[in-house]
């Protein structure tokens, strides 16, 4: 009983002081001799050991690059985020193996799942293969924030590459992490182009020294500029890095190969052999045809051309199993990557294919594309969506492949599915896996997020089937420009826009619209690059961004509506007609990322006039777009008129119930887990069978587009359902903690209550938002706009017995209305005397650090003089983990929730344990026997 194995060796690429989430990461160990291998080994099996530990256990080294010295860091004995990472890189199922552990179960007799039995659990996993982790980055969406790595992790996401050489996998996992990166080559855009104009050699050699010696999210892009411009050796970029030489000379094989033109120029004269190297290195098609064309002008191959070229030579990706045994023995497993390291596919055992010609043939399925690196806008919603897709298609005996490259999902587990393709959310690779596994039922684009979405043109135009609406339809919707004029053709209202070639007509645009303006690229997820603009310098500025976001399609300018409210319709059609619908809104106006708002599930405060306009707009678009599948709209109600001088602040004005729309999304939306669990219906499940072809059960009682014609199918019934966002802004330094139109919360969570307070207290708390308790101080601050609104609200606050400080304007605004405040001073103004009693006036920051604030509301707006001042309000509440309220219907919501809670109309808040239930219970409510198990 006294067994213990490694399962996982792996190593940083940064040098220590990086947090390990936020460094690549490869697997197995490289640079390790075996005597040091053996040594950290050995004492790994002596720490578990001392420690007692059943079950997983994570240990994390410090060794020094040239002694045998070495340091234990911390020893998790739990599983740890490294856990998946270890468990998807090797194929052992860690997590199950604990839990049988933990149960009481031996290592001896557990048999090994992923080699059919072949082995115990007792057998260390083998290798014959490289890994390669990268971490995702979101830093750019955070104003003002910090791009240096530490010891704190501010990555959001992770994929993993697995090939025969590291230069294959780590070219892999480059393009894993974002498509719109080709690979390891200069990249400014991905380096923030920090040259400036007539940079001199020794400007450019000191910064990219400093910009090498720091580690960033950036710095692989200054080591590449590095090695392929600046004529660094391995020597020189190790001394600026201290990243190992072995590493840094794989990295400078890639280099050394794409700078030499004659390699390109070789493969456009179709040299076999220099074809294969560049593969073999890692390059993709398109990379490929980049550089053939950067070679030889007059060549200008595409990515299409590339392929059939390989398929003329024989150049193709072979198939190659994650069995843990590194071949030793026969292995029956579906878990399976690609590489061009190879003369020959292995067997993956699947009773569906048969050998043909010396190739594998499949016999058909369906292949799901999953969501790729989670990142800001796209995280494990997506992931539940391609997992109900995954076993909707099995339930019903359809063969199901997934592709995807992210370790940390439920969709890479490989019991899943039929066949597990661990690699490239790309054109090229899902064309490779397509006609390898001879998929002949289609490809599921629209549950794994914008990724996969962004394929259906391209893969149909290549010639594979994609289920569900049909890709130009996909494109109607995504393109800003076709949906737009699509939805004046059907008559669905929305606010003015127009396409614009040149600076000069989206400024001649905005100016007969009025300000503000909003910039839209297309084919975006999370709103990348979009951006409210209150001035013409702010619109010049966001349309170049957003072009360099959307190149190859348009950048549509609209009406920015103000204090309008938002509204989304999550639903399922079939042939155009909606069979199952979800309408929620939004606490937030518009003008906060519907990923960032607070969703309630049914609407509360939009009137029956306004969601049956929504739901009339539904039906026109489902039709308009021929849709069969998921769909997500978003609908703005009502709003201000465009000319302020109109506005009328009673709510009376003509607009009130106008409802128009935003976008349509014809994929599976962040919602989707949502609603689903709101209202009880898998949407993604539907979706599936709708996609496939497959008869829905049930389809009679799904959720209704219109609940009112048959009230008994409404849902949620007796329950309301709220999603609250997460932020991560403690995490990211300097990150301005504002919401906008640009996505920036990395979590969410929902709760359901018997009304919409109810439910969102306790979506606040589960957020581990930590609110005020009666006669704790709340730091107030808000806007001249905000004023009228954020008045009642604060005196509530005052009602319940919790004490107000505000800012000087603030509080002589709360004042004048009779509501009581003290004053404290901006940041800026700090030990500034009170003129009546020249006492020292703390300011709002430092009340924040003393701790003696437990909430603040700083409701700031564009029009703002104060911006360095509110930013400093915002910050340091994030920064001393203080509730932080930065929206005015958020305040009017919260405000409502807890004298409601103080009232105690919120019974759910008040938890008791089973055993404090079962002492009030009285025997008449008893419906089992003292001693029956229940």
């Amino acid at each position: 009983r006294d067994n213990c194995v490694t399962v996982c060796n792996m190593e940083n690429f940064d040098p220590l002081g990086v947090h390990t989430g936020d460094s690549i990461v490869v697997a197995p160990s490289q640079t390790l001799s075996n005597d040091e291998y053996h040594m950290l080994r050995d004492a790994a099996l002596r720490v578990v050991r001392h420690l007692g530990i059943i079950g997983e256990c994570n240990i994390q080294y410090a060794l020094h690059p040239t002694s045998r010295e070495y340091c234990v860091i911390e020893v998790n004995p739990r599983l740890s985020r490294s856990s998946a990472l270890a468990s998807k890189a090797t194929g052992y199922p860690l997590a199950f193996v604990a839990a049988k552990l933990a149960m009481g179960t031996t290592l001896p007799e557990l048999r090994n799942k992923v080699t059919g039995g072949a082995t115990t659990a007792c057998f260390e996993p083998a290798l014959d293969y490289c890994v390669v982790k990268i971490p995702r980055w979101d830093l750019g969406k955070f104003q003002n924030a910090s791009r240096a790595l530490g010891s704190a992790m501010a990555s959001v996401g992770e994929v993993m590459a697995v090939g025969r050489t590291f230069e294959e996998s780590f070219q892999k996992a480059i393009r894993m992490v974002d498509p719109a990166f080709p690979g390891f080559q200069v990249n400014p855009k991905a380096a923030g182009d920090p040259a400036g104009p007539g940079e001199t050699e020794a400007a450019r050699a000191a910064r990219l020294r400093e910009a090498i010696r720091v580690p960033t999210d950036r710095r692989i892009w200054s080591i590449a500029e590095a090695m392929y411009q600046a004529g660094w050796s391995v020597r020189d970029v190790h001394d600026a890095s201290k990243i190992d030489v072995w590493f840094l000379e794989r990295l400078a094989r890639i280099a050394t190969f794409a700078r030499d033109a004659d390699n390109w120029r070789a493969i456009v004269a179709e040299d076999g052999g220099a074809l294969r190297r560049a593969k073999q290195l890692g390059f993709s098609d398109p990379q490929i045809a980049s550089f053939c064309g950067a070679a030889s002008p007059g060549s200008s191959p595409s990515d299409d051309d590339v392929r059939a070229l390989r398929k003329r030579q024989g150049i193709e990706p072979r198939v190659k199993q994650i069995d843990t045994l590194a071949g030793e023995f026969a292995a029956s497993t579906n878990y399976l990557y690609t590489t061009y390291h190879g003369d020959e596919d292995d067997d993956d055992g699947d009773s569906a294919t048969a050998h043909h010609g010396g190739r594998k043939v499949a016999r058909g399925g369906t292949l799901v594309l999953g969501s790729g690196a989670y990142r800001i806008g796209s995280s494990v919603e997506f992931d539940w969506c391609a997992v109900s897709a995954m076993r909707a298609l099995r339930a019903a005996g359809v063969r199901g492949i997934m592709l995807n490259c992210n370790p940390e999902t439920v969709s890479t587990d490989y019991d899943e599915c039929d066949a597990l393709y661990f690699d490239e959310l790309s054109k090229e690779r899902v064309l490779d896996v397509y006609e390898r596994e001879g998929v002949d039922v289609g490809v599921v684009v629209s549950m794994g997020g914008q990724i996969p979405q962004n394929l259906a043109v391209p893969l149909e135009r290549a010639g594979a089937y994609v289920l569900g609406t049909p890709p130009a339809m996909i494109d109607a919707a995504e393109d800003r420009s076709k949906f737009s004029a699509l939805m004046d053709a059907a008559g669905v209202t929305q606010p003015r826009w127009a396409e614009l070639e040149s600076h000069d007509a989206a400024a001649a645009f905005a100016d007969e619209v009025g300000y503000p303006v909003l910039v839209r690229p297309s084919y975006v997820l999370s709103g990348a690059a979009m951006a409210v603009c209150r001035d013409e310098a702010s619109l010049r500025a966001h349309l170049d961004t957003a072009k360099d976001v959307s190149r190859e399609h348009p950048v549509v300018v609209s009406k920015f509506v103000r204090g309008a409210r938002e509204l989304e319709v999550d639903a399922v059609a079939r042939n155009g007609e909606v069979i199952a619908a979800a309408v929620h809104e939004h606490v937030e106006d518009a003008g906060v990322h519907s990923g960032d708002a607070t969703l309630v599930l049914p609407p509360h405060t939009l009137s029956a006039y306004a969601l049956r306009r929504a739901r009339d707009a539904t039906r026109d678009i489902a039709k308009a777009l021929n849709i069969s599948g998921p769909m997500n709209v978003q609908f703005l109600v009502g709003g201000r008129a465009a000319d302020p001088a109109r506005d009328e602040l009673d709510g009376s004005f003509a607009s009130m119930n106008d409802v128009r729309v935003i976008e349509c999304n014809l994929r599976a939306s962040r919602s989707v887990p949502f609603v689903s669990k709101a209202t009880g219906v898998d949407f993604a499940e539907v979706a599936t069978r709708v996609l496939a072809d497959l008869p829905v059960d049930s389809e009679e009682s799904l959720p209704p587009l219109y609940p009112a014609e048959d009230p008994s199918l409404a849902r949620p019934r007796r329950f309301v359902a709220v999603k609250a966002p997460m932020f991560s802004f403690a995490r990211i330094r300097g990150a301005d903690p504002a919401l906008g139109v640009e996505m920036s919360s990395t979590g969410e969570v929902a709760c359901f209550g018997a009304d919409a307070h109810e439910a969102f207290l306790k979506a606040l708390l589960s957020t581990n938002t930590r609110l005020p308790t009666k006669g704790d101080k709340v730091l107030v601050s808000f806007a001249a706009p905000y004023a009228h609104r954020a008045l009642a609200p604060a005196y509530q606050l005052h009602e319940l017995g919790y004490e107000l400080v505000a800012t000087e304007k603030t509080a002589a605004y709360l004042e004048s209305r009779g509501v009581p405040c003290s004053r404290v001073a901006f940041p800026s103004e700090s030990s500034s005397s009170d003129d009546d009693d020249d006492v020292l006036v703390k300011d709002a920051a430092e009340v924040l650090r003393d701790g003696s604030v437990k909430l603040a509301v700083n409701l700031h707006a564009p029009e703002s003089t104060r911006l360095a001042d509110n930013y400093l309000i915002r910050r340091t509440a994030a920064d001393y983990q203080i509730a932080l309220i930065t929206n005015v219907q958020l305040f009017e919501m919260l405000a409502t929730a807890l004298a409601k809670n103080q009232r105690g109309e919120l019974l759910a808040l008040k938890p008791a344990s089973l055993f404090e239930h079962y002492q009030r219970e009285s025997m008449a409510d008893v419906w089992t026997d003292i001693d029956e198990f229940h």
